[in-house]
């Protein structure tokens, strides 16, 4: 899931969005999200498990700061591999995790 809302994917941030979209999109599965509440750390990716590695317990990961075509690489590489839960993060892509933002309570 890629962030491309108020700051994801705009002026406020460097870079050439729309080639990024554009490379992800023809490499592996990517929905575009609206805002996803962690702007400062725009922009924002979030590597979804396969659905059997979610079973087994993968959660998503979130990354924030993914800025260049390198970590972009990075990024479509893990993915391609399996990603979270079937496949080792590389290293560098530790560099860009952040936490999921908290959602407030329901009470």
């Amino acid at each position: 899931m890629v962030c491309r809302d108020c700051c994801c994917g705009t002026v406020k941030v460097p870079g050439d969005h729309a080639a990024q979209s554009a490379r992800l999109r023809a490499t592996v599965p990517v929905r575009i999200s609206e805002c996803l509440d962690v702007c400062e750390q725009a922009n924002v990716i979030v590597v979804q498990p396969s659905a059997a590695a979610r079973r087994a317990g993968a959660r998503p990961v979130w990354l924030g700061l993914v800025n260049d075509t390198d970590a972009t690489e990075d990024v479509i590489t893990w993915v391609r591999a399996g990603g979270p839960g079937a496949a080792p993060m590389p290293e560098i892509l530790d560099l860009y995790v952040i936490a999921a933002p908290r959602r407030p309570d329901a009470s």
